[in-house]
């Protein structure tokens, strides 16, 4: 899959040399709803024997529209581009939602976005915009074409009576609800980070911990205590992590996220991890002291270890 970044205008030079089955949405987290969209877009093209083409944004529009100064992603561009990759696509254009691009009329879009881009199909979810939703909807994506391109539309998509949303799934991690989150994403929820230095406290008490910094606007789960899989370089290792204030030993540090990761010794400060949250244990317990956290650790890394060994 080839990444084309754009800063709006679309350059000629960025457009595709053949015609294309063009994919258009956000596609935040890449969740199942996504993925129908997307695998409808690959299948369009193999069928018509056309490059598929997915057009995407560097930021939500909301940060644009709504001076949204505090949205949150369930991916970074790396990881979208990692899922979408994963579906087959051929392209992926990341467009940057500037206050330029977000003044073009629902007419200029279409034609430079994706007659330009040599659609002879346009693939989105029932909800898709272009702009003003009562004027620039998938259902007057047609009247705007010029002839150029057919529309397909995917409808909503529902798990248990709810639509496959990314609020929604956003909710679900924020609550805690780890695995309702994963069941509407269609793979274990992760966070991207790097691990930095911390207070050390972890190896006091047998379970030295790696201290995660995440990119600020990720969504992050729930407080409390999580079976999860670390991935550092190219190996998963299985660990628990916490999400917590280390409010036992009233530190002050904030919300930190820290893994314990079983059977491992590596120094891997600086490093680049992902940690993928499997299933949540319990919220964050303030003990009298260092005993009573190190009983629960232990009961933690069991309950862990056998959750993990059905992963």
């Amino acid at each position: 899959m080839q990444i084309i970044n754009v800063k709006h205008p679309l350059l000629e030079k960025q457009r595709p040399t053949a015609d294309t089955a063009l994919i258009m949405g956000f596609f935040d987290g890449v969740h199942l709803g996504h993925q129908k969209v997307i695998k409808t877009g690959v299948q369009t093209a193999k069928e018509h024997n056309l490059k598929s083409v997915l057009l995407t944004f560097d930021r939500s529009p909301r940060t644009v529209y709504q001076h949204e100064t505090d949205h949150k992603y369930l991916s970074t561009m790396s990881r979208k581009a990692e899922l979408v990759e994963q579906l087959g696509v051929d392209y992926l254009y990341f467009v940057e939602f500037s206050e330029d691009f977000a003044r073009l009329k629902p007419q200029e879009f279409v034609d430079e976005y994706m007659i330009d881009l040599k659609a002879k199909y346009v693939i989105a979810g029932f909800d898709y915009t272009y702009g003003k939703k009562d004027i620039a909807n998938m259902q007057t994506l047609p009247e705007y074409s010029r002839g150029k391109f057919e529309v397909i539309t995917v409808p909503e998509q529902i798990i248990d009576g709810q639509k496959i949303g990314s609020s929604a799934i956003k909710q679900f991690i924020s609550d805690g609800k780890i695995e309702e989150a994963s069941k509407f994403l269609g793979y274990s929820y992760q966070n991207q980070g790097v691990v930095v230095h911390g207070l050390q406290r972890g190896r006091t008490l047998g379970y030295p911990t790696a201290n995660i910094s995440t990119k600020g606007d990720q969504v992050l789960p729930a407080i409390g205590v999580y079976a999860t899989r670390i991935k550092v370089g190219d190996t998963w290792y299985n660990a628990m992590t916490s999400v917590g204030y280390n409010i036992t030993f009233k530190e002050n540090t904030g919300i930190t996220i820290e893994a314990n990761v079983f059977d491992f010794d590596k120094d891997i400060y600086d490093q680049k991890v992902v940690i993928e949250w499997v299933k949540y244990l319990r919220g964050e317990i303030k003990f009298d002291g260092a005993d009573g956290l190190i009983k629960q650790l232990e009961l933690d890394k069991r309950n862990s270890l056998v959750i993990l060994s059905k992963k």
